[in-house]
């Protein structure tokens, strides 16, 4: 099993605090930033932040679809930790100083499979992922605008 990774970024015009906020909204302004790709989405312990525990399923291929339960942590100054109770997948959200705005940067983590499955997993998952975070990325500037 090999270390898969996906990683977006994207640059906002907005401060990095409101991005953050942003982000760490998962009662009202998560929800709002998902595409097709999540259903059964719920707050489950929390709402903001660190101490947040959220449900999804993400349905990350046609044939594949995840039920995730993510605790949410704050490991460092505008980082959001979501660690999945279900499956070894970590995504981290970090929020920076970026010219006069800001910029996000958010890569998942998992243990990919073996043989010739992971070698696919490890080619097309992370850019299937990228696509999906990058229209969160898009909605959240609609969002902070």
């Amino acid at each position: 099993m090999g270390q898969v990774y996906a990683t977006t970024e994207r640059s906002y015009p907005a401060s990095p605090e409101r991005v953050f906020e942003a982000l760490a909204d998962y009662t009202v302004t998560r929800p709002k930033l998902l595409p097709a790709q999540y259903s059964e989405y719920e707050v489950r312990a929390g709402g903001t932040g660190a101490g947040t525990q959220v449900h999804w399923r993400l349905q990350a291929t046609e044939k594949r679809v995840r039920d995730c339960l993510f605790n949410v942590s704050e490991p460092g100054t505008r980082t959001l930790m979501e660690t999945d109770a279900n499956s070894s997948m970590v995504i981290t959200w970090k929020v920076a100083g970026h010219g006069s705005g800001s910029k996000v940067t958010v890569q998942a983590t998992w243990q990919g499979a073996t043989g010739i499955g992971g070698f696919f997993e490890r080619t097309f998952a992370p850019k299937g992922l990228n696509r999906i975070h990058d229209q969160i990325l898009a909605a959240l500037a609609t969002e902070v605008a």
